[in-house]
């Protein structure tokens, strides 16, 4: 139970609304007055989707859930309102006055007047109708740009915000195990440094909006075997513990973020939501974090339902709130009646609920949800009428210009140009043949939670609400002079072949042929890509591998364009095409970005965050293998990709040259120091990424053959050349010992400056001396790199 507290305040206003005071002091005065049943309604929340009309929010009926009565609840207060903005399409300012509404109605329900937090998705933009869809999170792994995604993320949270919004269930932290994965488009990539750095990137920005970032899905979840989802996680501890955690340290250490989502899947036998070591043990007491966890949705009465570990709702629920999930969504299951019932009866002590609830409610407090002139106004309603609906419908703009403009310089950095015999940039061409099933989709640009995709689908008769431009529009706009026949030729997924001769039949007729190819973003099952769309290979689903084959059997130049979440193994095309362009569901500006990387307007400059591989099997494999995964006689399997981790091509050429090394030896806790040049010898202006590999050739466990610890981008125009500066900690040298500490062992090392994991440009020798040294999460955890003002033409 909590003690009593003796704080002085002034009789009209409550201690826990006065802000003057120190917030544990606030929120130990409330939790002292509360009930019960009044702390556990902080505990979930209600899916709800706001009126169209502007009137107060009606709880969402998922076919999950038994309907909820919000009049029955309210009286006890309310913790989180689930999406009132995602469930269904509403316009913008409708939407924002419908809650706020429902947050006066929330607000005079309980006697605390303790408003709710309400969450939405923002994994790809704010998942709402007419919000800008930027790239997928693939993307920003592809940009190797950490300030950009901080600038979209900051834009994303402004328009939360703005709509009174408090908390966004992003991003994705799990590293791709498995391409065969579903969810592999939510992800950044395969490298856990990339991963991390990005998803940090994207948390600050969210967060400097005022919306809070939840890092997810903690911890595992793209590890389930043979990429199914929800599946068994069978990883050990150290690939747990140096793969899939440290970019949820990073973003946690150094992001600052304030909320974690616990995972559906079970690592050995234990489902994340009730694990006490991992949420409470690694994330609270050993990392610092003093945030909410949150369920995944439905999460806490899976472990009743699914995973088996619980008899009933109530002891569903005491397990994940002593494992330490603090706050139950989508709405309330387990954590309503039974958790209240189970405290009475003794099954779960209150001293849990307490220290759920004091957690939410300072998050509350941080936020200003307390305080006495908290208002529930949001920005976009400042000055205006909330009795006129009619005058508010169409005010807001969530896919203003500058979201535009910044979702197309997202998108032109994440293209990836795979291969190119000289054919790109297109010159003035005369005819061009677009086939494929993505020339004319205009989701194909598009993630699984993207509102579109998501909701939108749910909704045939409502527009989009954004715009989207197909292949063909982007096309059409680009090469305003050329001669443009489209031919669908197959559909993404219907194995349909009686249009490949109509296809053959343009490709004959044209100087180029342009091919989109690719995914179908969507949820369980009804796409080839997104959650619960997992895949048996990493073949082109449907006929798209026939489709292409037999295009490149015309004997004309082929440019395949993918527009996909995840990377596909593409065959023949690998060698025979005339270019590849990879991109992976840029976005509504995607198309534009694509076919200005076509014509040249844009050089591109991005780099793959996840392998291509080079057979459609042989999954699960990334770059980050040890010496065993590699090719080899042991194997009739061979894994090297077609295209590597990090690899990308541009339409200049950059020279890489006059190492030096100037420190190659420190001890255990020390830094190494090196300098090198890059040049662009080549025509245009250009970015090339300098990637920092680490290689350990003897070590007392185990490692990679190599791994990132570094990268920057490196901006200049032709004849230019600038000297890079490189600081590399000895802690990036650390990796998980034999018994489970982390450590920085003294020894030989490699640091790899390399265009791609499998091209390395220079190589610096250097040695780790002293005593074996242990490191924990305030180790250092980039390398450092200082760019000289460019020299030069």
């Amino acid at each position: 139970m909590t003690a009593n507290v003796a704080v002085e305040t002034t009789p009209e206003v409550p201690l826990w609304n006065d802000p003057s005071q120190d917030i544990p002091s606030r929120v130990s005065a409330l939790i002292e007055a509360m009930t019960v049943e009044e702390k556990v309604a902080q505990l979930y929340g209600v899916w709800v989707g706001a009126s169209d009309e502007g009137g107060e929010v009606a709880p969402h009926q998922h076919d999950m859930e038994e309907a909820v009565d919000l009049d029955a609840l309210l009286p006890a207060g309310l913790g989180q309102l689930t999406r009132p903005f995602g469930t269904a399409p509403v316009d913008p300012a409708l939407g924002a006055l419908s809650l706020l509404r429902t947050q006066r109605r929330i607000t005079a329900g309980n006697r605390f007047r303790i408003p709710a937090l309400a969450h939405e998705e923002c994994l790809a933009g704010f998942a709402t109708w007419g919000a800008t869809a930027y790239p997928v999170p693939l993307s920003w792994g592809a940009t190797f740009d950490p300030d950009l995604i901080r600038r979209m993320a900051a834009a994303i949270g402004r328009d939360m915000r703005a709509v009174g919004v408090h908390q966004g269930l992003a991003p994705v932290l799990d590293v791709v195990r498995d391409a065969r994965w579903g969810r592999v488009e939510e992800t950044i990539g395969e490298d856990p440094y990339l991963v991390g750095s990005i998803g940090t990137a994207y948390v600050q920005g969210l967060q400097s909006a005022g919306v809070v970032a939840t890092l997810k899905h903690f911890a595992g979840y793209s590890a389930s075997r043979a990429g199914r989802n929800l599946a068994p996680v069978g990883m050990g501890p150290r690939e747990r513990a140096d793969i899939v955690l440290p970019p949820f340290e990073m973003a946690l250490v150094e992001g600052k973020a304030q909320s974690v989502m616990h995972a559906y899947t079970d690592t050995d036998g234990m489902p994340s939501a009730a694990d006490e070591d991992l949420l409470t043990g690694l994330l609270r007491d050993t990392w610092g974090f003093d945030g909410t966890v949150v369920a995944d949705y439905f999460g806490i009465a899976f472990l009743h339902t699914l995973h088996g570990v619980a008899g009933d709702w109530a002891e569903a629920a005491g397990t994940a709130l002593r494992a330490g999930v603090d706050i139950e969504l989508p709405t309330v299951k387990t954590y309503g009646a039974p958790l209240v019932d189970a405290v009475r009866a003794g099954r779960v002590p209150e001293d849990l609920v307490d220290r759920a609830v004091r957690r939410v409610l300072t998050q509350k407090a941080r936020l200003g949800l307390l305080d006495a002139d908290w208002s529930p106004v949001p920005a976009v309603l400042d000055g205006a009428d909330p009795d006129d609906p009619d005058a508010l419908r169409g005010t807001v703009d969530l896919d203003s210009p500058a979201n535009r403009e910044l979702a197309r310089t997202v998108a032109e950095e994440a293209v990836v140009l795979l291969a190119n015999d000289g054919t790109l940039p297109l010159t003035a061409p005369r005819r061009i043949a677009l086939i494929g099933p993505n020339a004319t989709e205009a989701g194909a640009v598009l993630g699984c939670y993207s509102f579109p995709q998501h909701v939108g689908v749910h909704h045939p008769q409502t527009p989009a609400g954004i715009d989207l431009p197909t292949m063909r529009d982007a096309l059409a706009r680009e090469f305003p002079d050329a001669e443009l026949t489209v031919v669908r030729g197959t559909g993404v997924d219907d194995g349909d072949v009686f249009g490949i001769p109509e296809a053959v039949h343009a490709a004959r007729e044209a100087d180029v042929v342009v091919v989109a190819l690719g995914d179908r973003s969507g949820l369980f099952g009804r796409g080839t890509s997104g959650e619960g769309c997992d895949a048996e290979s990493l073949e082109l689903p449907g006929a798209q591998q026939r489709l292409l084959d037999a295009l490149l059997d015309t004997g004309k130049p082929v440019v395949a364009v993918l527009l996909a979440g995840r990377p596909y193994a593409l065959g023949r095309a690998t060698g025979e095409a005339a270019a590849i362009v990879q991109s992976f569901f840029p976005g509504v500006e995607g198309t534009t970005a694509i076919a200005g990387v076509l014509s040249g307007r844009t050089n591109p400059s991005g780099r793959l965050p996840v392998s291509v591989p080079r057979g459609s099997g042989g999954q699960p494999a990334t770059y980050l293998g040890a010496r065993l995964a590699q090719a080899g006689d042991v194997s009739s399997i061979d894994p090297t990709p077609a295209f590597p981790f990090g690899h990308g091509l541009s339409y200049t050429s950059f020279d890489w040259c006059d190492l030096t090394v100037e420190r190659a030896e420190t001890d255990t806790s020390g830094e190494f120091s090196l300098a090198f040049t890059v040049r662009n010898t080549g025509d245009r202006r250009g970015s090339e990424v300098v990637q920092l590999y680490l290689h350990d050739p003897v070590a007392s466990v185990v490692q990679p053959v190599q791994r990132l610890v570094g990268y920057t981008r490196v901006p200049l125009a032709p004849g230019q050349s600038r000297r890079v500066r490189v600081g590399v900690p000895a802690d990036l040298a650390s990796f998980t010992g034999r018994d489970g500490r982390r450590i920085v062992e003294p020894g030989a090392l490699e640091l790899r400056l390399a265009a791609s994991s499998a091209d390395t440009r220079l190589t610096a020798s250097v040695r780790l001396t002293g005593a074996l040294r242990e490191v924990d999460h305030t180790r250092r955890l980039h390398a450092r790199f200082e760019q000289d003002p460019p020299a030069g033409a």
